[in-house]
């Protein structure tokens, strides 16, 4: 079925209930680990979008769960928003200077070395003493989080996008000391703020699908408010496993596509 039929068809309603429930799920994941664009975006392809469309559209209903995680962390008194507030603020700028740049990236760079960097990630969350619920040393001042970190991270949402929230998660820890839950309450609203940023500039295109965005962010909004008490309540047992997973899943997807040198590797050994 193409899109217009899907829009516009008898069987819209019952899709619509699918995507909302992969919404659901992946929203749920967000507010723990993030990753939930590793559901929804191929959900929406194999709905009908063509891929662009489909990330606009993922963006759109991950800001409704980004919404809701960062409501339920900041009711339980977990976010300093006087303390964050600029490093947000500049999370959204950095996305939209990168959404605006994205032509000018090397993506096939990007994409050959992400998948080894979040595989580091996985092991650092995996074996460092530090990812624990307990804050540790701070090694960087909040403005020069606020003007490096923050910024460049967000730029990298905009520009590409996947492990955002993971590389918000270790510059919480890495740098400003933070404990894994204190570290997640915060990722949420950076990765909430650095998702408008990039949203603005789709949204500015065109490239956005209402309807479908909307229903999705229903389920998302559901699954981040789950996902977030989840995490209060479980800590690091429940969080550190979740992201290594997710960085060890998004790397794995990368080193899967065609044009990465992992798979042409692979492809030329069989």
């Amino acid at each position: 079925m193409d899109m217009i039929g899907f829009l516009a068809g008898d069987h819209s309603l019952s899709i619509l209930c699918i995507l909302a429930g992969v919404a659901f799920i992946a929203g749920a994941f967000d507010a723990i680990a993030g990753g939930g664009g590793l559901v929804t975006v191929p959900a929406l392809v194999i709905a009908g979008l063509d891929p662009v469309s489909a990330i606009a559209t993922s963006k759109l209903q991950a800001t409704l769960g980004a919404v809701s995680a960062t409501t339920s962390f900041g009711r339980a008194g977990l976010i300093e928003w006087r303390r964050i507030w600029p490093a947000a603020l500049l999370a959204c700028v950095g996305s939209v200077l990168g959404a605006l740049a994205v032509s000018s990236v090397p993506q096939q760079v990007v994409k050959t070395g992400l998948p080894f960097l979040l595989i580091a990630m996985a092991l650092y969350f995996a074996l460092s003493p530090k990812m624990t619920d307990e804050d540790a040393g701070q090694r960087i001042s909040m403005a020069a989080f606020c003007a490096t970190a923050a910024v460049v991270i967000g730029f990298y949402d905009g520009a590409f996008g996947p492990g955002t929230g993971s590389f918000f998660m270790i510059a919480f820890v890495l740098l400003l000391g933070w404990g894994v839950v204190r570290a997640t309450a915060h990722t949420k609203l950076l990765n909430l703020a650095s998702i408008l940023g990039s949203l603005s500039i789709y949204l500015f295109h065109g490239l956005v699908h209402w309807r479908i965005g909307v229903v999705m962010g229903l389920g998302a909004f559901i699954g981040a408010l789950v996902g977030s008490r989840l995490a209060i309540r479980a800590g690091a047992r429940l969080i550190r496993p979740l992201l290594m997973v997710v960085c060890c899943a998004i790397a794995f997807k990368l080193m899967l596509a065609p044009a990465h040198p992992v798979h042409q590797w692979l492809a030329g050994r069989m």
